[in-house]
């Protein structure tokens, strides 16, 4: 296994750009299967444009997968090809490139990012019995239902999962907030809304009840949101609603703050009529401690490379990671592109940080397959 040479890397920039060109303009939904089959026979001809053994294109769950390594690696590099755009979205925001940009929907999040990982890989002239494994699925804007069980099995002997999604202005993912999804449905009893409401249970209120109560459950200092999104209820203007369907989104740093949210939710009941919950924790909360050792060694890797010093971030938004860091393996997010606009019209990835990320990447992963492998990688 050679040393990550970031010269030969950036001397392949056109390579790693239209490597990146062929990803994007292959579209691919999350709901449209055959789009992500499409897209991932595109990326296992990328794949071995810049690996020397063949991927491989399995199926699981019904969904579309590229992997390339071995089973259970000791370093996952994770990510996906599927993509929040309709098809169609290129003859609107067409593949474009010029010095500084490529644009074109799923460049950002995270085409460019899948590209760096494949790179890294071929820059330390992996072989399938080094250790380190690839990952590509093809459902993770939807909540990745299908690919959490490939995920889980992927990572039963891995010492670390790096996470290819884009970057936070150039920072790595070092924390992500953990999600939860509720949907409530309430059955109340219809009336004529003019000649005898009394006789009614409205099932509005009750889920306006709900709602007003999640008021009182976010915590602004632990950072743990509780958001009522969706409410529709009744029939007709002059009946008394006797259903009624309530989403909630919560967000929390910790599990700890998750599992209190979720048992508010679960402890609720409506004065009249009754309830059905449907949902709960989603993606548990990526927490600090799963990505401290591997962001001090990303470090290091940054000033060995001549790189300025590397910056961390806690974002919002979950991936992938969150079941990695969750299920006890030392997880990094970010490692992909740096760039902006995720699921917006101006997204685009920086040309210039193709190589020097890759090179990153690649360094890190030497890094990792050089630690004692009794090395704890996590602070948990």
């Amino acid at each position: 296994m050679s040393a990550p040479d970031t010269i030969s890397v950036i001397e392949q920039v056109d390579a790693l750009v239209e490597s990146v060109r062929a990803l994007v303009i292959v579209e691919s939904p999350t709901a449209d299967i055959d789009a992500c089959a499409m897209a991932v026979s595109a990326a296992h001809q990328v794949c071995g444009h810049w690996v020397t053994s063949p991927a491989r294109i399995e199926e699981h769950e019904a969904r579309p997968v590229l992997r390339w390594g071995p089973e259970h690696p000791e370093v996952l590099l994770l990510g996906h090809l599927d993509t929040v755009w309709p098809l169609g979205t290129l003859e609107r925001l067409p593949w474009a490139c010029d010095a500084s940009r490529m644009t074109g929907p799923g460049v950002f999040d995270m085409k460019a990012g899948v590209v760096q990982a494949m790179a890294a890989i071929g820059l330390l002239n992996l072989g399938p019995d080094d250790g380190v494994g690839l990952l590509l699925t093809t459902d993770e804007e939807t909540g990745s239902h299908r690919s959490r069980t490939i995920i889980s099995r992927a990572i039963t002997s891995a010492r670390a999962v790096l996470v290819f999604e884009p970057s936070l202005d150039g920072a790595l993912k070092t924390s992500r907030k953990g999600t939860s999804w509720y949907r409530a449905e309430f059955t109340g009893r219809a009336a004529h809304a003019g000649l005898d409401p009394e006789r009614g249970i409205n099932a509005l209120l009750a889920a306006a009840g709900l709602a007003t109560a999640t008021l009182g459950w976010a915590d602004p200092a632990a950072g743990t949101t509780v958001t009522p999104t969706t409410l529709t209820a009744g029939t007709t203007a002059n009946t008394v609603p006797a259903q009624a369907n309530l989403t909630i989104d919560v967000r929390a740093w910790t599990a700890a703050e998750q599992q209190r949210v979720d048992a508010l939710v679960r402890g609720w009941a409506p004065l009249e009529g009754s309830i059905v919950l449907d949902g709960g924790i989603d993606r548990p909360a990526m927490e600090a401690s799963s990505s401290e050792r591997l962001f001090e060694l990303a470090g290091e890797c940054a000033g060995e490379l001549g790189r300025p010093p590397l910056a961390q971030a806690s974002v919002g938004g979950a991936s992938d990671g969150n079941l990695t860091a969750a299920a006890g393996v030392a997880t990094l997010d970010g490692l992909g592109a740096v760039g902006d606009g995720a699921h917006a019209d101006h997204e685009w990835a920086s040309v210039a940080d193709l190589a020097p990320r890759t090179a990153l990447a690649a360094a890190l992963i030497r890094r990792i397959l050089d630690e004692k492998p009794g090395e704890q990688l996590d602070n948990k």
